[in-house]
């Protein structure tokens, strides 16, 4: 995990209410200074010459429908939220940054994905030891237009409520998430491309995670993506490649029993 967040997370809940303070938290836009902008704009054409090609076509296509701005910061409420939700029903929610893993899977397991409303500097332009609103929104929301995706991340939050209170099994959501939604790839009929929102938000692992001899690329497994641990401050030693979003969601049933047959075993 990145300090208290999974980086690695259609429901009836049943545990305790999302913590008030996050309810009532606003993206203050007008707080972002002129440089704040020019580093968005700076981020975005980076990484936008780098990731045809080699993103999910599912990520390219919502990057238009979620009507992402190229040179500003993008507003949740003006900017993707209205074109988010007739999609898929899910928005984007401001978050204080590193929130608890309760509240991080309730907020998703109710359609709401939590990003944090900050900036990162010049100085941080390639590295940050925690997600900024570039990661969380670059990175990220462009895949939740797509349906199938949504749904194994409502479905995983669900499974992970269960579990909140048990860190082992925590432990093991997190190496899942971290694996798929972060840093996973995807197999399409044009090749090897990226889904994940660690490497879609990174210009040098957008090139590595693809084209460097050095990770290994293993099909999809539940079992070994729940025992295989991860790495958070450098380039990641191993990828995880799916088929389709959907073999994602159908594996969810999968993903409890064998967390299930962990735990006891």
């Amino acid at each position: 995990m990145v300090g208290d967040r999974v980086p690695e997370q259609r429901g009836v809940l049943t545990q305790s209410p999302i913590t008030p303070s996050l309810t009532n938290m606003i993206q203050n836009y007008s707080t972002y200074t002129p440089d704040d902008q020019a580093v968005w704009e700076l981020l975005f054409r980076r990484q936008m010459e780098r990731l045809p090609g080699r993103a999910s076509q599912a990520y390219m296509d919502g990057i238009v429908a979620t009507g992402f701005p190229n040179a500003r910061i993008p507003d949740f409420e003006r900017d993707l939220n209205p074109r988010l939700l007739p999609i898929t029903g899910w928005r984007v929610v401001p978050v204080p940054g590193l929130i608890g893993n309760r509240d991080f899977f309730e907020l998703m397991a109710d359609r709401q994905f939590p990003a944090t409303t900050w900036v990162r500097s010049r100085d941080q332009l390639d590295y940050l030891p925690e997600p900024d609103m570039f990661h969380d929104t670059f990175g990220h929301v462009p895949v939740l237009t797509n349906q199938s995706f949504c749904d194994f991340l409502a479905a995983l939050s669900r499974i992970a409520l269960r579990f909140v209170d048990h860190p082992e099994a925590i432990d093991m959501i997190s190496r899942l998430y971290w694996y798929t939604v972060e840093f996973g790839l995807i197999q399409e009929p044009d090749g090897l491309r990226i889904y994940g929102g660690g490497i879609l938000s990174s210009p040098g692992e957008t090139i590595y995670a693809l084209e460097s001899d050095v990770p290994e690329r293993s099909p999809y497994d539940v079992a070994t993506l729940l025992q295989t641990p991860y790495i958070i401050d450098h380039f990641q030693a191993r990828y995880f490649v799916i088929d389709s979003y959907e073999q994602l969601f159908h594996s969810v049933p999968e993903i409890e029993a064998t967390l299930e047959g962990l735990l006891v075993s």
